[in-house]
């Protein structure tokens, strides 16, 4: 993304997109005071979010014996809701769908390419759906001090252990056939990306026809394989996306305010939840609603508007697709891809 002299000044700004998380799939209950068990705990989490601010609902879903659910049939249980409680939200699943471990000494991990390919065909649809690219370790853990565990269930050696050895499962046999099927089914897919390496192998897709669409995306620092907190690389993650994607920023635990503070200075978006994190300062508590306020706070203090339901669906470009590789490029503000013949540095092309 490239900076002018007034690119830092709000006003000149994309209005700001929260996304809310508020499902906790690695959590248990008790670790957090408000992840949701029942359906309607499900459904009013998603309400009280968007009435705090926030105007995309990252989803999980959460049998009543508080492990994650497997069942799509739930899923769509829960999308049906939420169409008509929050209908001005954008909607995007997860697409891990549940990788906490069944009980203590299980490994926690991502379910597998046939199982995560079923998130397309989810009736009704949802807006989106994320998506990794390429295998990488997500040891969630090792960025966390004891402190940020303290009090919950990760902090007991099994779940410990099986969070510091998950794996995403992400090669090129899962997210090629993941795209086409999104696209087949008109969903959005919401890239989860964590290093330059992977934006790399996006462009790649882009550049080869692969994909053709609006490229919406999440930089994931969260440390153990995936970006860490080092604001450079935020910085150089920034500058190394192209002008016309929707970044957003995701972090873990009491690191969420400071990189979402930067984050919304910088013109790009941000992600909370209790997903993401369970604490404003250490020792105390902090539930997602609350997160979502604390942005919304930021935001003001800087004078950056926040985005209603309706513009964020503009801003995401919710339900676009482009006709070729040509045009994508050019949507993105990417330069073209070089003529047979052609030497030198890329421009952007004049005619027409």
């Amino acid at each position: 993304m490239h900076f002018l002299d007034d690119s830092l000044l709000p006003e000149n700004q994309e209005k700001l997109v929260i996304q809310a998380a508020p499902y906790g799939p690695e959590w248990l209950p008790g670790d957090a005071d408000d992840l949701p068990l029942t359906m309607d705990e499900h459904v009013q989490a998603a309400v009280d979010c968007y009435n705090a601010g926030a105007t995309v609902l990252h989803i999980h879903v959460r049998e009543l014996d508080g492990h994650g659910s497997k069942r799509m049939s739930m899923f769509n249980e829960l999308i049906a809701r939420l169409r008509e409680a929050v209908p001005d939200m954008v909607l995007q699943i997860g697409g891990s769908i549940s990788f906490a471990p069944e009980d203590e000494g299980s490994e926690a991990k991502w379910l597998s390419y046939d199982t995560r390919h079923l998130l397309a065909d989810l009736d009704p649809r949802p807006d989106q759906v994320t998506i990794a690219i390429n295998t990488s370790q997500m040891n969630i853990v090792e960025i966390m001090s004891e402190d940020d565990l303290a009090g919950t269930s990760i902090a007991k050696p099994e779940y410990y252990r099986a969070y510091r050895d998950m794996v995403v499962e992400a090669g090129p046999d899962f997210y090629l056939e993941h795209l086409d099927r999104l696209h087949a089914n008109g969903i959005q897919p919401h890239f989860q990306l964590a290093t330059l390496a992977q934006l790399e192998t996006v462009e790649r897709l882009i550049r080869t026809g692969v994909y053709t669409g609006p490229l919406v995306l999440n930089y994931v620092a969260i440390g153990g394989g995936f970006a860490g907190r080092h604001p450079a690389d935020l910085i150089e993650f920034v500058r190394r996306t192209p002008d016309g994607a929707v970044l957003t920023i995701e972090s873990s635990m009491r690191a969420v305010a400071p990189m979402n503070a930067m984050a919304i200075a910088l013109g790009v978006h941000v992600r909370v939840g209790n997903e993401d994190n369970l604490w404003r300062r250490k020792g105390e508590r902090m539930s997602s609603v609350e997160q979502v306020e604390q942005m919304v706070q930021i935001a003001d203090a800087v004078g950056r508007d926040v985005a209603n339901g309706q513009e964020a669906k503009r801003i995401y470009k919710v339900g676009e697709y482009y006709a070729d590789t040509e045009e994508t490029l050019a949507r993105l503000g990417m330069v073209p891809n070089r003529r047979p013949g052609r030497r030198g540095f890329m421009l952007r092309d004049i005619d027409g």
